[in-house]
Formats: C-alpha cells, structure tokens, sequence
C-alpha cells in the first residue's frame, strides 16, 4: 500500500512538472494581459510590416497601379497605427508590452528572389499577409471587449478583403496566375 501511494504521489508530482512546463502553459501567463492589448501590439506590428512592403513598392514597382496601391496602404494603416498607439496608451498606460497574439501574420517582407519580377513578389508578399490580418481581425471579433477594437477588426476584414481581391485581378491580369 505504501508504495503504492509513493508511486502515485510521484506520477501526481511529475504529470504536474510536465505540465507547468508544457507549451501551452506558456499562454496562461498572457491570460493576465487584456485582449485587446494583445490584438493592439499584434496589429501595430502587423501593420508596420505593411508599411515597410509598401514603401519599398514605392521605390522598386513597375506598375503605376501598384504604386498607388502602396500609397493606400500607407495612409490607411500609418492612421490605424497612429490610432491604435493612442489607444495603446490611453486604455494602458501601465502596461508593458506584450508579446502579442501568437498568430501566423503571413509574410512581414517582399521575398528577394530577383528571378521574378519585384511586383510579383510583392503580390505574393502581401496576400497572404493580409489574410493574416483578416484572421487576427476575426479572432478580435470574437474576443475584443472594446467597441472600438472590434469596429477597426471590421474595417481591416472590408478593406483587406477588398485588396486580396484586386491584388488578384492583377495576379490575373499582369502574369496570368
């Protein structure tokens, strides 16, 4: 009976080892950290990758129309950033930053691969990195507790939405994909 118990008190002891060192363990630690702070940081260096892509496109696009797309991007998503940053520090101030949403943002830079053309890449870059904004926008409606979180989540689904498909169009379009 004795070592029975022994035996049982150790495999109790060692599933509760394995457990606090388990990876999703590490998740509990952000359950002290609002939502909405964590989609704001998550969002402002979603966005930020964005920023950077399109002002390469600015320099390096062939295409006029991609050029004025880059221009689009850069407005819309420097003013969401700007928004989100007074949020950030208006709704917590206190509150370090976090690590963010762990969720795939898709591509944060235009692929080098001079082998393709750089609007090709671009593209390429830049649809799957706004389908990983449209997914942490989904997950924001879900979860946000703020208003104003879910109503920016609405508009980055509408807009991004709006540019995979035009992107598209041009994938179509200029290379036939």
């Amino acid at each position: 009976m004795t070592k029975r118990l022994h035996f049982f008190g150790g495999l109790f002891a060692l599933l509760l080892l394995v457990s606090a060192c388990s990876p999703a363990s590490h998740g509990s630690m952000a359950k002290d950290v609002p939502y909405d702070a964590l989609f704001i940081d998550s969002m402002i260096e979603h966005h930020q990758g964005a920023v950077d892509m399109a002002e390469q496109a600015l320099e390096q696009a062939e295409q006029p129309e991609l050029r004025a797309f880059a221009e689009v991007i850069l407005a819309d998503q420097e003013a969401e950033i700007a928004q989100m940053r007074s949020w950030r520090q208006s709704w917590y101030p206190d509150l370090s930053p976090t690590e963010g949403m762990h969720m795939d943002m898709g591509p944060m830079e235009v692929a080098e691969d001079v082998s393709k053309p750089y609007d090709l890449r671009f593209i390429e870059a830049m649809i799957p990195h706004h389908e990983g904004a449209i997914e942490m926008a989904k997950d924001a409606l879900k979860n946000a507790t703020r208003a104003e979180i879910r109503e920016l989540a609405q508009a980055i689904i509408a807009a991004q939405e709006a540019e995979i498909e035009q992107m598209q169009q041009w994938l179509l379009t200029w290379y036939g994909e």
